[in-house]
Order: structure tokens, then C-alpha cells, then sequence
């Protein structure tokens, strides 16, 4: 059987091919994948060839955010069964190193993850229609819930991490800097937390939009009325916490500005060496603490998206069929108009 593959094979250079699909060795399932969500890192991967010192070096299948239906398990399988639909977890730690060891499975020594260039060979992505993939990766979906909602488990897992990283957010004032995909789910992670406060800050009118349907109290456009934020950073600052998600210097900056002593700045987004205003770090006694992916939260994200606590709908902003992939990383890499952009594979 052959499957249809989003490859990319170096800067803009994406290419719908083939490839055979072997049967479901034990332990595993085969899947048909339905939809499949745009990352930043995909975007990076195809805009720039890489981002930072990982370099695509070979032909590399993209994709890791992805859900599909059941439809064969091979022997020995247990929890998931044909005709299941599933989230698709990524990550795949060793399970033996000295960190999976240490219940740290994220810092994991010999860490696999759909779709990245990190490890040569590149662990191939999910964007295509037909795999094979460990059955402990999958995760059931709830009736009712669209595999276009599953396939956005991954990237809530990865804010519902961050907020572990905040402490309690219930009645706190939590400020957002970034509306993209991963500060607007911060924000409605925040938001289902009980949060008293949610402020999101961009540059673009309409990302800032969606945040407002996902648990924003209110939203800035910094590019327009920066002086809006002002009332914030009186009196040493007025956030108890804040996510960080654009990794831009103005932006750290501005929450660093804008917590009150002893607030919490959660770092999300990335990026390479950025200035930061160590001093006021310093001198409020801001606690900077970093996130990266997620470890059990990608079942609680799954979870929430199931119980509609958290609504997913609002950030997917587009979706189109694997043969328009070109179209559709063109798409999402326009923030103007913009958030979560979905290839789909006809699998739901």
C-alpha cells in the first residue's frame, strides 16, 4: 500500500509524493490521518531550510501535529482498536536514559519527534495520509470532537505544560505577549485555570481577534497603541504571571516591564539570542523560568478538548487538502490574517 507524503526537500521546495506503507508490526497501529496542523518549526523548515543550527539535510516528510482513525492494530495492541479516532503524540522518549529515569521524559537523551531535523537521520512527520505508528502514541478522542479539534492536542499540550511551569493561575492577572497559535492557547489555558485577568498583546489586528474568542479579557496591538500597556507597568508592574510567546526582545521586555515584583515570566516562545533588561530581572525579582514541548499533558490536553473546556475551534483559521500544501504554508505564514492553518487528508 502506498500513502501520500508532504516532503520537503530544502528551502520551498515541498514536493506531494509517495510512499509504501508496511502492515502494523506488533505494538503498532496503521493509521488514515485526517488533519494535520502548520507549526511554527514547519514554517521555519520550509521559509528558511531550518531554524537556528537544525538544518534539514535530507528529504524530510514535516508534520507533528496530527489525528487520524484506526484501521488495522498489530498483535499485542491494547487501548486503542480499529476504528478508534486518535490524537497522535510526537514524542517518543527512550524510556532508559538518565532523565527518562529521573520521570524528566521531555529532556530525554535519545528523544524521538515526528517531523524533526534535530537527529540525523530526520524522524519523518506525520503529514500523510496512511502510517504506521507506535499504539502507545495515540490517544482517543471524544465523540463529538472533530479530528480537526484532535489534531490541535499538541500544540494545547504544550501551553497546558507552560502553565505548569506558573503555578496557580486561579484570580491571577496573567499577561500574554504573542497571539499566534501558542499564545492563544495560553491564553485560553489561562482562561480555563480561572484566571481573574487575561491580557494579549501583538502586532496584528486579526490574530489578536481570535485570541479574544479564546479567553482574552483583553487585547493590545502594540504596534498601534503601545501606550495602552502603560497603566500596567505603574507602581513596579501589575501581572502576577506572565507567557512569554514571541520571543521577541520588545515583547520580553514589555513583561518583564509589566509583572509586579516577585511575578513569574513563563518563557514559551524561541528564538536565538535575544537582550534582556537583567537589571529590573534583577531588581523585581522576577522568577524566569523556561518551558519546552510537554510530558503527560498531551493526554490532558486531549481530555479538554473532549470535555469542551477548552475550545480549539477559534484558532483554525484554514485548511486545505494535502495537494495544496504549498497554498497552505503560504497561508499560515501570513500572521495578518493567519493563526492555525490545517492540512486534511480526508481520513475524518
Amino acid at each position: 500500500m502506498d500513502a501520500r507524503v508532504c516532503r520537503l526537500y530544502g528551502q520551498n521546495d515541498i514536493r506531494i509524493e509517495t510512499a509504501e506503507v508496511a502492515e502494523p508490526g506488533p505494538g503498532e497501529v496503521l493509521l488514515a490521518l485526517a488533519a494535520g496542523g502548520i507549526c511554527g518549526s514547519d514554517l521555519h523548515y520550509y521559509q528558511d531550510g531550518g531554524f537556528g543550527p537544525i538544518r534539514v539535510r535530507e528529504p524530510i516528510i514535516l508534520g507533528h501535529e496530527a489525528s487520524g482513525t484506526v484501521v488495522a492494530a498489530g498483535v499485542g495492541v491494547t487501548g486503542v482498536a480499529e476504528g478508534d479516532r486518535v490524537a497522535i503524540n510526537p514524542s517518543r522518549p527512550c524510556g532508559t536514559c538518565s532523565f527518562c529515569q529521573q520521570d524528566l521524559p521531555i529532556h530525554c537523551l535519545s528523544m524521538r519527534f515526528n517531523g524533526s531535523a534535530m537527529r540525523m537521520p530526520h524522524e519523518q512527520g506525520l503529514f500523510r495520509d496512511r502510517m504506521v505508528v507506535d499504539a502507545a502514541q495515540c490517544v482517543k478522542v471524544a465523540d463529538g470532537v472533530s479530528l480537526a479539534a484532535a489534531a490541535c492536542a499538541e500544540p494545547l499540550a504544550v501551553c497546558l505544560h507552560a502553565r505548569n511551569q506558573a503555578g496557580d493561575l486561579a484570580g491571577k492577572r496573567v499577561l500574554v505577549t504573542g497571539a499566534g497559535p501558542i499564545g492563544a492557547l495560553c491564553a485560553a489555558a489561562a482562561a480555563e485555570a480561572g484566571a481573574a485577568e487575561v491580557v494579549v498583546t501583538d502586532l496584528q489586528d486579526f490574530t489578536l481577534g481570535v485570541a479574544a474568542k479564546m479567553g482574552a479579557t483583553r487585547t493590545i496591538n502594540v504596534a498601534t497603541d503601545a501606550e495602552a500597556l502603560e497603566p500596567y507597568a505603574e507602581n513596579k508592574g501589575s501581572f502576577d504571571v506572565a507567557f512569554e510567546c514571541s520571543a521577541a526582545a520588545p515583547a520580553i521586555k514589555t513583561a518583564i516591564t509589566c509583572l509586579r515584583p516577585r511575578g513569574r515570566l513563563v518563557q514559551v516562545g524561541v528564538s536565538g539570542d535575544v537582550p534582556i533588561p537583567l537589571n529590573m530581572l534583577v531588581g523585581k525579582e522576577i522568577a524566569y523560568h523556561g518551558t519546552q514541548r510537554f510530558a503527560g499533558e498531551f493526554a490532558e490536553a486531549v481530555a479538554l478538548i473532549g470535555s469542551g473546556r477548552i475550545d480549539v475551534a477559534p484558532i483554525i483559521t484554514g485548511t486545505f487538502p494535502l495537494e495544496q500544501a504549498v497554498e497552505a504554508f503560504n497561508t499560515a505564514g501570513d500572521r495578518s490574517g493567519a493563526v492555525k492553518v490545517q492540512l486534511s487528508f480526508a481520513g475524518d
